[in-house]
C-alpha cells in the first residue's frame, strides 16, 4: 500500500483530539501558519510532497513515507509548501512509555505499510463510529497499535543504568527548568553525583548536564518569544531570570542573537534551518 493511497478530510489546521482522545485528519500545507504549542500529540506521517516541518525551531525535511511525533508543548510550525500529510493527534493521557523515543523515522518497506494501515484504519473507525464506550475503547486500542509499531522501530537501547539515569533528569528537568539551573539541585534529587549525571548526558547526548540544562531553558525561551505575546522581561522572570539584562546575556550566548532578533527571526516565513537550532536529545 503506497503512501499516496491514503485519505482523510483535509484541512489547512490540525484537528484536535475528539471525544474518544484520538483525533485524524489530514494536513494540506498550502497555507502558512504561525508558531503554536499544541496541548496534545500529533503523529505526523508525509504522504505525499516535500515540505518542511519546524519542531522546536528545527526544520524536520519531509517526503513520503517522513512520520514525525510532536509533543504537548513543543513549537510546531509548518510552511506554505508542497506536503501532504496524515495526521492523528490524541491526549497526552493517552500516551504510554513510548513518549521518550526520537521524533522522526523515514519509513520504508513493511514498516512503512503497517503504519500506513494503521493510519488509514484509525481514519475510518473515528468517521463511522457514533460516540459510545465500545468504540471509544476501539480507538484507544489502535492508537496503542500505531504506538507500539512506532516502538518496535526505534533503535535507540534506553535499557543501560546511564540512559536510566538520563531519562529520569529529563523528567525533573522538565518540570525543574524555571526553577533551577543548577546540576547540583537535579543531582542530588537523582540521589548520584554531578559526575554520574554528566556521564550519564555525555553517553546519551554527547553534551554536558549543564547544557542539557541550558539548552533546556533556551528552548523554552524560544517557545515562549514565539507563540506567546510575553515581553521579554516576562519570560525572563518566568524562567528565573529576575534581571532582563541577565537574562539577555544568557540568551544571546546560547541562541547567538538576542531575544528581540529571535522573536522577528520567528515572524517570518520557516525555512529549513533558522537560528538556534541547537538540539539537545529528544
Amino acid at each position: 500500500m503506497s503512501t499516496a493511497a491514503l485519505r482523510l478530510d483535509t484541512a489547512t489546521t490540525f484537528r484536535p483530539p475528539g471525544w474518544a482522545g484520538v483525533g485524524t485528519c489530514a494536513l494540506d500545507a498550502t497555507s502558512a501558519q504561525p508558531p503554536s504549542r499544541l496541548p496534545y500529540h500529533v503523529l505526523l506521517l508525509a504522504t505525499a510532497g516535500h515540505g518542511t516541518v519546524e519542531v522546536d525551531f528545527f526544520g524536520h525535511s519531509c517526503r513520503p513515507g517522513t512520520l514525525l511525533w510532536i509533543r504537548p508543548g513543543q513549537a510546531l510550525r509548518v510552511g506554505r509548501n508542497g506536503l501532504i500529510a496524515s495526521v492523528v493527534t490524541f491526549d497526552p493521557r493517552l500516551a504510554g512509555d513510548e513518549e521518550h523515543l526520537h521524533s522522526r523515522w523515514q519509513l520504508r518497506g513493511e514498516d512503512e505499510d503497517a503504519v500506513i494501515n494503521e493510519f488509514a484504519q484509525l481514519a475510518v473507525d473515528c468517521e463511522r463510529h457514533p460516540p459510545g464506550p465500545i468504540a471509544a475503547e476501539l480507538l484507544r486500542h489502535q492508537l496503542r497499535v500505531l504506538l507500539l509499531r512506532v516502538a518496535l522501530m526505534a533503535s535507540a537501547d534506553a535499557s543501560g543504568p546511564e540512559s536510566r539515569t538520563y531519562t529520569r533528569f529529563r523528567g525533573l528537568l522538565e518540570a525543574g527548568h524555571p526553577h533551577s539551573r543548577r546540576v547540583e539541585d537535579y543531582a542530588e534529587e537523582l540521589g548520584c553525583s554531578v559526575r554520574t549525571l554528566t556521564r550519564a548526558c555525555l553517553s546519551v547526548t554527547g553534551r554536558t548536564a549543564k547544557q542539557v540544562v541550558d539548552d533546556r531553558v533556551s528552548l523554552e525561551a524560544r517557545r515562549l518569544l514565539a507563540c506567546t505575546p510575553l515581553s521579554v522581561a516576562e519570560v525572563g522572570r518566568h524562567l528565573g531570570f529576575p534581571e532582563p539584562t541577565n537574562f539577555g546575556r544568557f540568551f544571546h550566548r546560547e541562541v547567538g542573537m538576542s531575544p528581540g532578533q529571535f522573536r522577528a527571526e520567528t515572524s517570518d516565513e520557516p525555512h529549513a534551518a533558522i537560528p538556534a537550532q541547537r538540539r539537545s536529545s529528544d
